[in-house]
């Protein structure tokens, strides 16, 4: 019979560099690599490596936007809610639930009861 064991079929790191000197990111020749959290460069300004960064914008012309002719009725407010009631409604659904489910049960337990005298004479 053969275990399944967690590192079953895993790939033990290699001599040589550290694991996770495939995901390092490159030197930038100075000898800091690039990425690093004490390295802070600003960004190019634009060029031919950098990102020249989002489009100028032009505020829109006053009243671009189309008239409006039909204005939204207000909502309208609910009925006031019976709590006494609905608390008096919801406490007959449980009953009725828990019944059911007596029911049920004592179906279930009869059955069982049944099957097992059968099953022994």
């Amino acid at each position: 019979m053969g275990w399944l064991v967690a590192s079953d079929g895993v790939t033990t790191s290699r001599p040589g560099p550290t694991s996770d000197e495939p995901w390092r990111r490159p030197e930038t020749g100075d000898g800091a690599i690039s990425g690093s959290p004490t390295e802070h460069r600003p960004a190019p300004a634009g060029g031919s490596d950098g990102y020249p960064g989002p489009p100028p914008t032009v505020a829109p012309p006053a009243g671009w936007r189309p008239p409006v002719h039909l204005q939204a009725t207000p909502p309208r407010q609910l009925p006031p809610q019976d709590m006494i009631a609905l608390d008096a409604q919801e406490q007959r659904a449980q009953r009725v639930t828990w019944g059911v489910g007596a029911v049920a049960g004592v179906i279930l337990v009869a059955l069982v009861c049944l099957l097992c005298t059968r099953a022994l004479f």
